[in-house]
């Protein structure tokens, strides 16, 4: 079914539920019109909603599936794939405003919250307990819980803690006729019916909106955490060391990678004494009483595989250049990149072959991996000017059949959005696609969330 226009009347209904929580046109419109990916909304978005319960979206999907209208849904808007972009006389949900930590339970170690709810302070307040929130992608100041599951985000502490789906035991989520229904349990074990919470999780709004979820925490561990930093003359050894360790006896907490060009401009945006005259540079850090032991040891195994300097220090204080990539980046207007995931044995050969691609195409290409689970970022450098983003989108799908031909995928965590729809017949069979279009359907007959991205 078409999205239509409603009449003026039907815009006044919507008004009378949200009152001054409902804006129709001017820059907040805009704002929340637009997320961090480098595509455009697709046009002038009817109007925006700002619930502060479930039950308020209950009443805002309700009112879209009557009218058919396109619904967008935020959260903070950090998204990179064009997720959250407004459509043309569609209807943005956002979730900024419901952003309460409801409860957090230390004995069965889970936090209940509503989707709005920034990582970052979800991890501040559970630390006073002695807890984490495991899932940690970059932009945890400034992402949201319920966008983080909305995409399965994944970050620096994958390699230890898995996916934002390994830490979520149960879901709130609104249907687009405005049915409330609840998934998983605050148990442990859970095998009562289809697992809905896994469903939910990674369905990008397509399915449903959620608006509140009970996520699992851990405990901090004890002791000072040991953060190494070593150098390659070459990023394919430091591929072939970061096999290594993933492969040792001691699984590091954070694993992460930058290549020569991303060490350059994180440098030139805040300097800190990176070494600049190497190929790569790889991060990681243990926690724990035995992180001293194991960051020496993996310092020594890095020096095996040709690392020509290592330093370690106690704490986060080596991992500032990580965290300062993607704000580097955009400082710089790199905004064509992409987010592919190879097995972590292929990690040699997917750099060796980037090297290639950007020879061949004439490109300079800069990568930051969460190398630990072989979750790498290609940025491309582009003129500012459509035939220079069009030369670098030719690039960007160089590497992504890369991944693919390496036995990897098109996203690691950033999700499939509007900007790599095209790509997902790429990945997909065609029964898998009409598989996952049919639950679609089942959950959405009118086609009203987030339609044309994601599946």
């Amino acid at each position: 079914m078409h999205a239509s226009t409603p009449t003026a009347p039907a815009t006044n209904e919507l008004q009378d539920l949200f009152g001054d929580r409902f804006i129709a046109g001017g820059s907040e419109l805009d704002r929340v019109s637009r997320d961090e990916s480098r595509y455009e909304p697709q046009g002038p978005a009817l109007a925006a909603v700002f619930p502060e319960s479930t039950q308020e979206v209950s009443a805002a999907l309700r009112w879209a599936n009557r009218y058919g209208v396109k619904v967008s849904v935020r959260g903070t808007g950090t998204g990179l794939s064009g997720g959250a972009l407004a459509y043309a006389g569609g209807l943005v949900v956002s979730l900024e405003r419901m952003n309460k930590i409801v409860r957090i339970d230390p004995v069965n170690r889970l936090a209940e919250v509503q989707a709005g709810v920034i990582n970052a302070e979800l991890n501040r307040a559970a630390a006073e307990l002695g807890l984490f929130f495991a899932p940690d992608p970059a932009s945890a100041e400034i992402s949201s819980i319920g966008g983080n599951i909305a995409t399965n985000a994944g970050g620096l502490r994958c390699i230890s803690h898995g996916v934002t789906r390994d830490s979520v035991a149960a879901l709130e989520v609104v249907l687009a006729d405005g049915s409330i229904l609840h998934t998983g349990a605050r148990t442990l074990k859970n095998v009562v019916g289809l697992d809905l919470t896994s469903l939910f999780v990674g369905s990008e709004g397509t399915l449903g909106v959620i608006t509140a979820a009970t996520v699992r925490l851990k405990a901090i561990a004890p002791g000072t955490p040991r953060t190494f930093r070593a150098s390659f003359t070459s990023i394919e050894d430091a591929g072939r060391a970061v096999t290594a360790i993933v492969n040792g006896a001691q699984t590091p907490e954070v694993l992460e990678l930058l290549d020569a060009r991303s060490v350059q401009i994180i440098e030139a945006y805040k300097p800190s004494g990176l070494p600049s005259d190497g190929c790569a540079l790889l991060i990681g850090q243990f926690t724990g009483l035995q992180a001293e032991q194991a960051a020496n040891d993996t310092a020594e195994l890095c020096r095996g595989y040709g690392a020509a300097q290592v330093v370690i220090a106690q704490g986060d204080s080596l991992l500032e250049a990580r965290r300062l990539a993607n704000p580097a980046l955009n400082a710089q207007g790199l905004r064509v990149s992409c987010d592919v995931a190879v097995p972590v044995g292929e990690l040699a050969e997917v750099f060796h072959g980037i090297e290639r691609i950007a020879e061949a195409r004439g490109r300079t290409i800069s990568v930051v991996a969460h190398a630990g689970d072989g979750n790498l970022h290609p940025t491309v450098e582009a003129e500012d000017t459509p035939e220079g983003y069009a030369a670098a989108e030719v690039v960007i799908g160089d590497i992504t059949r890369l991944a693919l031909k390496l036995g990897g995928t098109i996203s690691g965590e950033h999700g499939i959005g509007l900007v790599k729809q095209a790509e997902l017949p790429w990945q997909l069979d065609e029964a898998t696609l009409h598989t996952q279009q049919m639950i679609k359907y089942a959950l959405d007959r009118k086609n009203i969330l987030t339609p044309g991205r994601g599946i």
